[in-house]
């Protein structure tokens, strides 16, 4: 048994736990055991009060608001960012399920928005305070917002800074990428390309082609906060974790070719997903920030020769060769904006 004074200390620690009013009742209750005003009370008998006391918050059932209270205390904050893209999806070939004309968006759309959940719920589980979730296909309008839990955010729609990865800042522990594909220099990924596949024909950080999955985790990166996770293709996975080490993963689908895959149904994608995402984030620390020197000189090949031919009438933009330009950025937020700004700038943008 412990000592008075610890007794005391006991009974303070079950104190802060409720609010004053319980706490100030509970503690009539005790006096009303002492005895009157003016007996002499010996230090056993005051003792035995005290842990009357004590024993009165113990038999008192804490709410759940108490017990909630109790967890927050001795939970850190853990912010996850998920990224989805689409190409990745279980299921998604073609077109057919990627834009909003093709006959089997609006279910593929439920599928890319239920492989996001998957992450979201995974990051809960592992201790996730706060998730934010960025779509990140198309026009950033695909996922279904009414399907996620009401205390995740969700970044939506283009142009937007930060692009796939728009609202990361330094006060997140990881990222997660769902849905992501392999890149436009890759000859066997289903649907490959790197951020743009109506323009960019290859994308390169100092003078290295990489993939979207190796853009964002460079851009993530800059701010001190590692990839840990990442879904899609066959092809996908084995040339980011080429890229960026051995990441936990999962295979969402066998390519057979740029249109054609063999691949899991959506509900093992999600199954493999929680699992693949709850463990990465239980050992988040094994994985490093990606770091790449500064400053940072992005090559961006078009598919045609005249956007080269006028981009570098501004005398910050070199040219390459015929179709493509180079642009030196201090850091990966200078370089993004960049490429964002060529991939959407038109003179007749409205509103």
């Amino acid at each position: 048994m412990g000592s008075s004074s610890n007794t005391i200390s006991d009974s303070q620690s079950v104190e802060h736990l409720m609010p004053e009013a319980l706490v100030a009742a509970l503690r009539r209750r005790a006096c009303a055991m002492m005895p009157h005003r003016g007996a002499r009370v010996s230090d056993t008998a005051r003792n035995r009060l005290e842990i009357a006391f004590v024993l009165l918050l113990a038999m008192t059932p804490l709410p759940i608001w108490a017990a909630s209270n109790a967890a927050a205390m001795n939970r850190q904050a853990l912010k996850i960012y998920v990224s989805v893209d689409m190409e990745g999806i279980a299921g998604v070939v073609s077109a057919d399920q990627l834009n909003p004309p093709g006959f089997e968006y609006e279910r593929f759309r439920g599928f890319m928005t239920d492989e996001a959940v998957a992450a979201v719920h995974a990051a809960a589980d592992a201790g996730a305070t706060e998730v934010v979730v960025g779509d990140s296909h198309g026009n950033g309008e695909n996922l279904l917002v009414e399907r996620f839990p009401k205390d995740v955010r969700l970044v939506r729609s283009f142009p937007r800074r930060g692009a796939m990865l728009a609202g990361l800042d330094a006060s997140f522990a990881a990222v997660v990428f769902i849905g992501y594909h392999a890149s436009t220099t890759n000859s066997a990924g289903v649907r490959a390309h790197t951020i743009s596949s109506a323009h960019f024909t290859r994308v390169a950080l100092n003078g290295v082609a990489v993939t979207e999955a190796e853009f964002n985790a460079a851009y993530a990166g800059d701010l001190g906060v590692p990839v840990v996770f990442v879904s899609g293709d066959d092809a996908a996975i084995q040339e980011i974790n080429g890229r960026l080490g051995p990441l936990d993963s999962v295979v969402t689908k066998t390519s057979l070719g740029f249109h054609a895959a063999e691949t899991l149904t959506p509900a093992a994608a999600c199954d493999a997903i929680y699992q693949g995402v709850r463990s990465a984030i239980g050992h988040r620390g094994q994985r490093k920030p990606l770091k790449i020197a500064h400053p940072i000189t992005v090559e961006l090949s078009f598919k045609n020769y005249r956007a080269a031919e006028v981009l570098t009438y501004l005398r910050a933009i070199q040219r390459a060769d015929a179709h493509s330009v180079r642009f030196v950025g201090q850091d990966m937020q200078e370089v993004s904006d960049f490429v964002d700004f060529v991939d959407f700038y038109n003179a007749d943008l409205t509103p």
